[in-house]
């Protein structure tokens, strides 16, 4: 399970990066006597989002996480990536940055030097501004720690989480996510420890890391966080993936409790394909087959909803969700039928 949040340190700042020559004053980060130093506890927002009971809900497990990084993670934390007393490069203001999934731009304000960036574990030493409110995000100086940490659930905190691994030490960025209106948010990376590529951790240690982010995905879900919970799933999936043949059992839970969030947010298609990863390797899980039984229905596939429903139902006769489901597939069902005889008629009138 992820670390306990880790607040804000509040402190002078005595290793802000230097602006650029001829750089506007008024655009420069707040001087050192400006910054609030006041220490925040990260926020959690939590979706209210009133949904029905799912008879078929995951058995979301609730392991028990840990404070300590797994072996490997935490040995170089007390060691600066780096030197501080370089002076970035000058840039021209308007080179830009995409993120390959489109997810934000960056618009670098002054260039890191280095070339390594932060990686799994390093504790990222950062100047945050301009964070909208509610995000749970501290402003000022704060220390962030890349792949652990409440602060990285929620769209703010994916968002800054990726732009940090895309950054130099020194580098001084300003981040603008697709659709939001507000300013943008300015960070500045003044320092970094080592981290790990996830490729460079043992077997073990991806299983350790996996499992927190399920437990802290279970707490989400429960709590009525489904978007923070999908976040939660899939970042386990993917430290899992990475596992030689046959792989972790445990994808089989963290795609059903996947399918589980994105049914909550709307996104059918990607329910049913996270149900069709589960079924191909356990073709008989019942709560796999009843959410990709609702999937296929939202999509209007009912033929496809109405076979894996009645597979529920073969085996489990009293599964009351599935016996609503199926009642209701069948009855949108037969309007559509009655819509397209109708139809038919006007045509042959």
């Amino acid at each position: 399970m992820e670390t306990p949040p880790t607040n804000a340190v509040g402190e002078k700042n005595t290793s802000q990066p230097q602006q650029p020559r001829g750089h506007n004053p008024k655009k420069t980060l707040d001087s050192a006597a400006q910054i609030r130093q006041q220490p925040q506890e990260p926020l959690t927002e939590v979706l209210e989002l009133k949904m029905s009971p799912d008879p078929a809900s995951p058995s979301l497990e609730s392991p028990q996480g840990t404070e300590k990084l797994p072996a490997g993670l935490a040995s170089d934390s007390d060691k600066s990536h780096g030197s501080d007393n370089e002076t970035p490069e000058p840039l021209h203001a308007s080179d830009l940055w995409y993120c390959p999934d489109g997810s934000f731009v960056k618009k670098i304000i002054a260039r890191g030097h280095g070339l390594d960036k932060p990686k799994l574990g390093s504790r990222c030493r950062v100047l945050a501004f301009g964070f909208p409110f509610g995000s749970g995000l501290p402003e000022g100086w704060g220390e962030l720690t890349i792949g652990l940490g409440p602060w990285r659930e929620e769209t703010w905190g994916e968002l800054t989480e990726k732009c940090l691994e895309s950054m130099c030490q020194g580098e001084e960025v300003e981040l603008r996510a697709p659709g939001y209106s507000g300013p943008p948010v300015r960070l500045t990376l003044a320092s970094f420890t080592k981290g790990q590529d996830s490729w460079e951790l043992e077997d073990s240690q991806k299983e350790a890391l996996a499992m927190q982010e399920r437990a802290r995905g279970t707490e989400l879900f429960r709590s009525g966080n489904p978007e923070g919970a999908a976040r939660c799933y899939g970042r386990a999936l993917r430290l899992l993936l990475t596992l030689p043949p046959p792989g972790s059992p445990e994808r089989i839970a963290l795609h059903a409790n996947l399918a589980a969030c994105q049914l909550l947010l709307g996104q059918p298609d990607l329910a049913a394909q996270s149900c069709d990863r589960v079924l191909e390797r356990e073709p008989g899980h019942l709560k796999a087959l009843y959410r990709r039984g609702v999937a296929q229905a939202a999509l209007g596939n009912l033929e496809k909803a109405i076979a894996d429903l009645k597979k529920v139902l073969a085996v489990d006769p009293k599964n009351r969700a599935a016996q609503e489901e199926l009642g209701k597939v069948i009855f949108q069902g037969k309007k559509q039928d009655a819509g397209l005889a109708q139809g038919l008629r006007k045509m042959f009138v």
